[in-house]
């Protein structure tokens, strides 16, 4: 686990565009499609994906599963998994992540389950707790816990920001 990310400037919306178009640009040269599992996120990285012209050419689509029914439902996490780990978890990020894949039929797909607060952190999950996952290829997911520094949007941004680098960074190997 990373320690918290105290100094880590909280990305604007040039930023996060940023990414996506760098994203955008790496997914078009592969001819590859993505997909997005969002819990904590509610949707925001479907979002500033498909705010860029021409997303229906690499995004398939995003999966809200803010609920442990929705993430089991709709991405095939094991409720034994939410059970014993809890959401926010390695194994869900991961079951998530690999549902998206598998399900959507994308060849990357990207997964965050956290806790953006202002509520429900724990001495073990803190609120800024988010864990992160990429499942790309035919590679096995890959999983990353980071712990954010701010308030509600703060932590959301840091997250969507984090999620889109990762993705990216991992096309790149």
């Amino acid at each position: 686990m990373r320690p918290p990310l105290t100094d880590v400037p909280v990305p604007g919306d040039a930023e996060l565009e940023k990414r996506v178009a760098t994203l955008a640009a790496t997914l078009a040269t592969r001819g590859w499609s993505m997909a997005a599992a969002e819990s904590c996120t509610g949707g925001w990285i479907a979002k500033v994906c498909t705010d860029r012209a021409g997303s229906s050419g690499w995004f398939e689509r995003g999966v809200v599963s803010y609920s442990n029914r929705a993430k089991v439902e709709m991405l095939g996490v094991q409720e034994a998994n939410l059970e014993r780990d809890g959401a926010v978890s390695r194994a869900v990020a991961l079951q998530m992540a690999e549902g998206a894949r598998e399900r959507s039929g994308v060849d990357a797909a990207l997964a965050v389950t956290g806790i953006a607060g202002p509520d429900g952190g724990t001495p073990g999950k803190p609120v800024g707790t988010v864990w992160f996952a990429w499942a790309v290829g035919e590679a096995p997911a890959e999983a990353e816990r980071v712990v954010f520094q701010g308030d509600r949007e703060g932590v959301r941004r840091q997250t969507v920001a984090h999620a889109l680098q990762g993705l990216i960074d991992r096309l790149a190997r």
